[in-house]
């Protein structure tokens, strides 16, 4: 009987190369209709290992952007190691909240049917403009109105939620509807107000290379939006605890 190992390896198909790893996320994302724009998390479709691999691949782009832009990093001891720093600091600080999984809240019932008026914050903002991959850095306060049947989150979490939800290319107003919506899904309060206080570094560094502009914007949900005084009562107390 023919052994196969045996078999010359010149009559075996040969394997062609090794699909890269975006390539294969990007698959299982597409096949399963999911959406995959800047700002959106895809750590469901990711397998182990993935972010490894990707982190890799993200540091061989980059070095191709390094060529491109003519950086000798194999004579620049400040470059040699720029790429994978890069990669690292993508995949695994600033757009983080891309590739992994929302965090833990562990909530708890209003057992004391709280009912009023509750502010957190300020609550420091990092985030990169999906238009130049600059910074964006500022602030976030959140109101929250509980019923007797919302659920509680302690106060370090306000704080996790916001960081998963801000470290991914952004624009600031979709930014906080992301966080409004995510907070409204697991407090289900009466009313939940955001605003968003931020300097945006493609308007100081680049372009108009203005230092003093700052954008301000806000979402109302529920009580908020219905109840005037309520809202100036959020606002006057974050504008107390800003100044």
């Amino acid at each position: 009987m023919l052994d196969r190992s045996m078999v010359d390896a010149k009559t075996r198909p040969e394997a062609g190369p090794a699909m890269p790893v975006s390539e294969s996320i990007r698959a299982r994302l597409v096949e399963s209709g999911q959406r995959f724009h800047a700002n959106d998390n895809i750590s469901a479709v990711l397998r182990e290992g993935e972010l490894e691999a990707l982190r890799r691949e993200v540091a061989e782009r980059m070095q191709g952007v390094l060529s491109a832009l003519v950086i000798d990093t194999a004579a620049d001891h400040n470059t040699a190691e720029t790429a994978k720093r890069v990669a690292k600091m993508f995949v695994d600080e600033v757009f983080a909240g891309r590739y992994r999984p929302a965090p833990e809240l562990t909530t708890f019932p209003n057992v004391s049917h709280l009912n009023e008026l509750m502010i957190v914050g300020p609550i420091t903002v990092r985030s990169a403009c999906s238009h130049h991959l600059c910074p964006i850095m500022g602030r976030v306060w959140i109101g929250v109105l509980p019923n007797a049947s919302s659920e509680l989150i302690g106060l370090s979490k306000y704080a996790r939620l916001t960081d998963w939800i801000m470290s991914r290319p952004q624009i600031q107003e979709e930014a906080v509807v992301m966080l409004a919506d995510e907070l409204e899904a697991r407090i289900r309060p009466d009313g939940l107000a955001v605003v968003m206080e931020a300097d945006h570094f493609c308007m100081h560094w680049r372009g108009i290379k203005d230092d003093q502009s700052v954008m301000t914007n806000s979402v109302m949900r529920g009580a908020f939006q219905t109840k005037s005084d309520l809202r100036r009562e959020f606002l006057s107390l974050r504008r107390t605890a800003r100044d």
